[in-house]
């Protein structure tokens, strides 16, 4: 997947399939948009995902955590076959950009489209002004096509990537799982912890999630660590470790099951499956390790209503 970031400067070769949206979370409405526009390669179109490097609620001033980071994302659609990522720089001049000039600078000229396909939600330029309809009626004018994606429902609601952060700050992770298609995932490099987990004989592997990144709340959750190709169940604490030391920075834990190897430096994704229970401080270390058995026990008794698990 050819990844263009950095720059307003870019012109693609030949025609495209576009798409255009935040993509947070990358739910099931934004994988229906996404297999529309792969469905054109069909047609000889580029697969192309047109997106901002910085959320728009971050730019004006926001503070919302991100369900998806962009290296997650960058994942996710070399995953589902999209060809180019355009991550396009989010500031002052770009913001201000008119609809009409950013339909015909950028769209028809500098991405060639030829077919897109929107949400009944979307918006772009100077104001958030344009939308389908925009799109719509210049389409004559520019020579693409156009195509209204209606939005996808889950539970008798429109899903979204409100309802999504909804659910995962809820600990509700089925419930996430169910609107985005795969379970809610954390990622990161194994990195050192204080190794508790080793001198008890439930070895551990430590993540620290991007600043920017949503996690539910703190506690313990079956989970499936993905690791060197190969998934792993597993069970996973997010939080603080209160037992062992009260300041230390939020992190994922997980012991993984049926599992014997280094995986310090390694790139692992723990995929958060459902809540066990909160976050608690034991006395010491043997009340800890009574109550990590217990977890462990029930994690592996745990069978989901999703994804085979």
């Amino acid at each position: 997947m050819q990844i263009i970031e950095r720059t307003t400067a870019f012109w693609l070769n030949g025609k495209s399939a576009v798409a255009i949206g935040k993509f947070d979370g990358v739910h099931l409405g934004h994988r229906k948009l996404i297999d529309r526009i792969t469905e054109q390669k069909k047609a000889g179109l580029t697969a192309t995902v047109f997106t901002f490097d910085t959320s728009a609620a971050a730019f004006f001033g926001g503070d919302e955590k991100e369900l998806t980071t962009p290296a997650e994302k960058r994942s996710i659609f070399a995953e589902l076959g999209v060809d180019v990522l355009i991550e396009f720089p989010l500031n002052k001049e770009t913001a201000a950009t008119e609809p009409e000039e950013f339909i015909r600078k950028y769209l028809a000229a500098q991405m060639q489209t030829a077919y897109i396909c929107a949400g009944t939600d979307l918006s772009f330029g100077r104001n958030g002004a344009g939308g389908y309809g925009l799109l719509a009626e210049y389409a004559g004018v520019y020579g693409y096509r156009t195509e209204l994606i209606e939005k996808v429902t889950v539970g008798g609601a429109a899903v979204s990537s409100t309802r999504v952060r909804a659910a995962v700050r809820a600990g509700d992770m089925e419930a996430a799982a169910q609107m985005l298609g795969t379970p809610y995932s954390v990622s990161g490099t194994v990195v050192h912890g204080r190794q508790l987990g080793r001198t008890i004989g439930m070895p551990t592997a430590n993540i620290v999630p991007d600043g920017a990144k949503l996690l539910p709340p703190h506690g313990v959750y079956y989970s499936r660590a993905v690791t060197g190709g190969r998934a792993y169940r597993s069970i996973s604490n997010v939080g603080c470790k209160p037992t062992v030391d009260a300041q230390s920075a939020v992190g994922v834990e997980t012991y993984l099951y049926d599992f014997d190897d280094d995986l310090y430096g390694r790139d692992m994704k723990v995929e958060l499956l459902a809540f066990r229970r909160p976050e608690m401080k034991f006395d010491g270390v043997a009340q800890l390790r009574a109550r990590m058995e217990a977890d462990i026990a029930a994690g592996k008794e745990y069978r989901g209503t999703v994804f085979g698990e």
